[in-house]
């Protein structure tokens, strides 16, 4: 057997080594996710990983999205931004909805 059937892929497993807040981004490398609930450190938790969520994003800067966009998460500043930042920042998904550089959020839907 090359493979076993583990889980649907939509939530992956997580155990925090700090709490973390529902609505939480967390990087793991290149994989992103977000906390659907909260989850308290050391205690095992899910974060979705597939989804449309609405994502902060600095708002007045400059940072614009259209509607396919590519977002990147800047864990640094814990915004999504548009660039990978020399590959600082990690691929969180694509805009599925225009966001002005006014806006502080823009709504993503996670890809990895």
């Amino acid at each position: 057997m090359q493979a076993h059937f583990i889980q649907a892929g939509d939530a992956i497993d997580h155990t925090p080594g700090s709490d973390v807040a529902a609505g939480d981004v967390v990087v793991q490398g290149d994989l992103v996710g977000i906390a659907k609930r909260d989850i308290t450190a050391g205690e095992l938790g899910a974060l979705a990983v597939t989804g449309v969520f609405d994502v902060a994003k600095q708002a007045g800067g400059g940072v614009t999205f259209s509607t396919g966009d590519k977002a990147y998460w800047d864990d640094t500043n814990n915004v999504a931004v548009t660039t990978d930042g020399a590959g600082a920042n990690k691929l969180l998904g694509k805009a599925t909805a225009n966001a002005a550089d006014a806006d502080d959020l823009v709504r993503i839907r996670l890809s990895q």
